[in-house]
Formats: C-alpha cells, sequence, structure tokens
C-alpha cells in the first residue's frame, strides 16, 4: 500500500461488496439461480449467518468459552456440522467428515439448523435457553412435514458424530506449567501485568484437516544477535512505542481497531456480509464458512506449535533489555512501552498475520481478487480492493501497536497461506 494506509475498522462492521465475481460460484451465483438436488434441499444462507451471529454472541460472555480452548474450534465445530449436513442432502460436495443417508425429501435448511444447534447447545451448556430460542425461530420459518422431520434427523445425527470425533482432539489436556526461558532471545511474561501464556498446548490438539500441527512449522526465525533482528526490532522500537512521534494518526487508529475484536470474528463478519449481501444459496454458505474457520482453526494450531517450538520473546522484551548487549545494533530503553499491551504469548510468528492471511487466502478462494469490500464500525468506513489488502493491514497493524516485529509477521503469512491452500484442495 502506498500513501496514506488505509484503516479497517473491523467491530461489528457492515460488509458492502460490490462488482463481484466469484471464482467458486461464479458472477451470478444467487441462491435463486443456484439449483438444488430437490424444492426440499434449497434455503438460504442467511440461516448460517445467523448461527454464526450466534455462536460471536456467546462469545462475548467472558465466562463462555474455557480458557484453555482456543475459540476457533468452536467456529470450525461448527460450520464442519453445518457443512455436513446439509452436503448429505444436497450431495452437491464431499462431506467433510461424515455423510449421513437421507431420503429425497429431506430438508437441508432442517438439517443446517439442527446441527447448529446440537453443537452450541454440547460446546455452551450454560447458553441453552438461547441457543433453543435461536431453534425455534429458525424452524419456525420451514414447512412442518416429513422433510423437515427427516433433515432434523440429518443435522442431530451429523452434530452427535462430529462432537465425538472431537472429543478426543487433545483440547481438553490441561496446559503444563510453563517455564521460562532466562537467554537472549527467550520467551518471558511481558508487563505491565506479566500474565502467564496461553494455549502452550495448542499446537499438539488434533487439527481438523492438517496431519499434524507441526505440518507447516515455519523454519527457525534469526537469531536476535543478528542484524535483521535488530533491523525488524527497531521499525517496532519507533512505530510501536506508546509515544511514537513516526507512527500516522491513520496507524494508531489501524492498530487500535484491529486489537479491539478477535481477528477470528472479524473474518467471520466479512463472510457473513458477503454471504447475505450476494443472497448466497444454503449451500453455498456452508462451504464459505466451513472453508474459513477449518482454516482459521488448523491455522490457530499450527500457529501454537511454532510458537511454542521457537519461544521467541516479544519486541517489549527485547527493547527494553537491549543494553544487555545481545546485539550491537539494538539500543535498549529499560522504559519502552508498546502503543497496546503485549499478548501474552511468544512472538514467532504473528497471530494476525497467520490469521487474517489464512482468511483472506480462504476467501480470495472463493470470491476472487479484485473483490471490493467496504467495513464500517463506528461512524468510520475503509474500503478495500481484496481481502489481500486487509489482511496486510492487520498484519501491519501489529507492528503499528509495538506487538509484532515484520519477521513474526512474514512467518504468519506464509504459515496461514499454507494452511489455506491445504484446507481448500483437501477438504
Amino acid at each position: 500500500m502506498s500513501g496514506k494506509q488505509k484503516t479497517l475498522a473491523v467491530l461489528i462492521g457492515t460488509v458492502l461488496a460490490a462488482g463481484l465475481t466469484s471464482p467458486a460460484f461464479g458472477a451470478t451465483a444467487t441462491a435463486a439461480q443456484s439449483p438444488a438436488t430437490s424444492t426440499a434441499a434449497a434455503g438460504s444462507g442467511r440461516s448460517v449467518v445467523a448461527w454464526n451471529r450466534e455462536l460471536i454472541g456467546i462469545l462475548s460472555d467472558p465466562k463462555a468459552q474455557p480458557a484453555t480452548v482456543h475459540p476457533t474450534r468452536s467456529f470450525a465445530l461448527l460450520q464442519a456440522a453445518e457443512y455436513d449436513a446439509v452436503v448429505s442432502i444436497t450431495q452437491s460436495d464431499p462431506p467433510y467428515v461424515f455423510s449421513v443417508p437421507a431420503p429425497q425429501d429431506a430438508r437441508a435448511d432442517a438439517a443446517a439448523d439442527q446441527a447448529a444447534h446440537d453443537v452450541l447447545a454440547a460446546l455452551y451448556p450454560t447458553k441453552r435457553a438461547s441457543v433453543d430460542q435461536r431453534l425455534s425461530s429458525q424452524m419456525s420459518a420451514i414447512a412442518n412435514g416429513a422433510g423437515k422431520q427427516a433433515g432434523i434427523g440429518v443435522g442431530a445425527a451429523v452434530a452427535r458424530q462430529l462432537i465425538s470425533l472431537r472429543s478426543t482432539d487433545g483440547s481438553s489436556t490441561k496446559p503444563p506449567q510453563f517455564t521460562a526461558g532466562s537467554l537472549p532471545g527467550d520467551y518471558r511474561p511481558t508487563p505491565p501485568a506479566f500474565p502467564a501464556p496461553v494455549f502452550s498446548n495448542w499446537g499438539s490438539v488434533k487439527p481438523f484437516v492438517l496431519t499434524s500441527g507441526s505440518q507447516f512449522r515455519p523454519a527457525a526465525p534469526p537469531a536476535v544477535s543478528t542484524a535483521t533482528y535488530a533491523s525488524a526490532l527497531n521499525e517496532v522500537k519507533g512505530l510501536g512505542s506508546k509515544t511514537s512521534t513516526t507512527r500516522t494518526p491513520d496507524q494508531t487508529a489501524a492498530a487500535k481497531f484491529w486489537a479491539a475484536a478477535p481477528v477470528w470474528n472479524v473474518w467471520n463478519q466479512v463472510a457473513q456480509g458477503l454471504v447475505t449481501s450476494q443472497n448466497a444459496s444454503l449451500a453455498q454458505a456452508v462451504k464459505v464458512f466451513a472453508h474459513l474457520d477449518l482454516s482459521l482453526a488448523d491455522t490457530a494450531i499450527a500457529m501454537y506449535d511454532a510458537k511454542y517450538a521457537y519461544h521467541v520473546w516479544r519486541p517489549v522484551t527485547a527493547i527494553r533489555l537491549g543494553d544487555t548487549h545481545y546485539n550491537p545494533g539494538i539500543v535498549g530503553d529499560p522504559n519502552w512501552t508498546p502503543l497496546l499491551p503485549t499478548a501474552p504469548d511468544p512472538s514467532y510468528p504473528g497471530a494476525h498475520g497467520a490469521l487474517s492471511q489464512a482468511a483472506a487466502t480462504t476467501l480470495t478462494g472463493l470470491y476472487g481478487t479484485q473483490h471490493r469490500i467496504t467495513v464500517t464500525s463506528k461512524g468510520v468506513s475503509r474500503t478495500f480492493a481484496g481481502f489481500q489488502d486487509a489482511a496486510t493491514e492487520a498484519w501491519l497493524s501489529r507492528i503499528w501497536s509495538g506487538q509484532h516485529t515484520a519477521i513474526d509477521n512474514q512467518s504468519g503469512q506464509q504459515l496461514g497461506t499454507q494452511v489455506a491452500d491445504f484446507v481448500a484442495h483437501h477438504l
């Protein structure tokens, strides 16, 4: 990007798309123009959006999600269940895991709704009343009859099998106690609160599509004693300080916006807008969200595998210890403070780089490179010519906020691309 950096304000934004062509769906792919295998199999993608929003609403309660379970797992389970429930009936795509026998008149929309309900009810039993209410609302729009009941049975069966399959994926394993290192480059808890690191065992969780969390583990980063590292850290030192005079006001705004909401929520909201604005069919919508959220879930697993394989310290630690002369190219500042508090995990690879790149790669594969999106939040709008522009700003924002070096971000981008490409070819 050149000139003034564009800011993506993506808290709870609305996505508007114009002039769209879709490699996966075709330039004129709409619900009315996309034939289903039967009238009973037809349905609107808006129901998929509603369940995706339901999950984001659940996650807005900080007590809802177990602290040691990454939220991307829930998105992947939700969307994989809806996807397999629908394709069990439509036969429009191969299943992710399960294909449940279904009569010809089974309603795919009823199957998707039931599968979504059962997954969320199992994951968040304390939110059962809200989830039940959502199901009642969704089902009330579907005509009663044998087809509806058959669809309900398909959705319930898929959800039950998928939940059982993932019950032994390692996500419930208690993380081991973390011991911080003391050598230059070793990660240690960061100021001001010095929190214990999070998701230290997430790299060992069974992926949804990858063969293992280490399948695409990036090469080791440059040593913290090298000129390459000094150059990258000095960039953060200048741009990412709380009192920086080189960071522009727009960069400051971008840094705060990208940190304001979980990045996986942001990209799911982008997908919500795309599905809604294009009047996507049910089959199209479940495909979009399954590809997106399976990619994000496996990227999170792969990212944490790498983070705890290399244990690289965060910029705030590296800058404050600069005068210990671990690198002659770095002048230390024991009082240096980043624009935003540092996330409690190792620096390499960067999360925003990995997750946003996975999302951008996935959505570009489905909708094309030149896909104009405008995202509005709190009265601020930014327009991008493609998903990659948004992803690039996401990882740049982590330099501007003092969180990551370009080394972290470039590794994250590579990892996100590799995971998303693998999911696209193997789902």
